[in-house]
């Protein structure tokens, strides 16, 4: 009788089958897999494209800052990695910025149409 009960309380029988590694991380597997899908990639793209953006800068390009502060590259020092933007023509206003914190390349040109 006490035979069956030591039985009884050991952790896996003899015949029992042991969990699978793989099954137990699989979860977390795929947690990594829908993160890096809906996550990682799309930010790795963003990075690319302002990367492109901020390379290609020229001197009368219009920008906009990721203050909101919109004017008109008059000098590119890519020795300290700044844009300098006048944002009034009437004083000659003109503010250093690094070239990252560019948002935007404000297009004057309008579309051609046939």
């Amino acid at each position: 009788m006490f035979s069956i009960i030591l039985q009884a309380g050991t952790p896996i029988a003899e015949g029992a089958a042991k969990p699978n590694p793989i099954a137990q991380f699989l979860p977390f597997i795929l947690m990594f897999v829908i993160l890096y899908f809906l996550i990682i990639r799309p930010q790795r793209k963003r990075q690319k494209e302002h990367q492109g953006l901020v390379d290609s800068l020229k001197i009368n390009d219009e920008v906009t800052t990721n203050a909101g502060i919109c004017g008109k590259i008059v000098n590119i020092k890519k020795d300290k990695n700044t844009v300098v933007i006048r944002v009034d023509d009437a004083t000659g206003t003109k503010i250093e910025f690094l070239r990252s914190a560019i948002a935007d390349v404000i297009n004057n040109e309008k579309p051609k149409t046939k």
